[in-house]
């Protein structure tokens, strides 16, 4: 699973022109160990269609206050390098699948 910091956001998600999921979360928190397999199934399901990735909100540096990270599980939905959708919580998987279907 990709896995992005501050450190490489700009050369993995700034340069790039697929839609982007990014799983804010972190490793003490239940239901965001909820949602990562559904994350990881995502990844590999529309590799080479988006990119899918996970934010450690303890790892992450400035990154969650610059999308206004408040609670875990979040995941950020980017088209374009903007943010399109987002959802907060431990959500249905097919929840996650449906918004990113809806930007590719």
């Amino acid at each position: 699973m990709l896995e992005i910091t501050e450190q490489n956001y700009e050369e993995v998600i700034g340069k790039t022109n697929l839609p982007v999921v990014l799983d804010f979360g972190a490793t003490w928190c239940g239901p965001c160990q909820v949602i990562k397999p559904y994350i990881e199934k995502m990844g590999n399901t529309y590799e080479g269609k988006a990119i899918v990735a996970k934010v450690d909100i303890d790892e992450a540096g400035d990154l969650p206050m610059k999308f206004g990270i408040r609670n875990v599980p979040t995941v950020i939905y980017l088209k374009d390098g903007k943010v399109v959708d987002r959802v907060v919580g431990a959500v249905p998987e097919s929840q996650l699948i449906e918004k990113l279907e809806a930007i590719l």
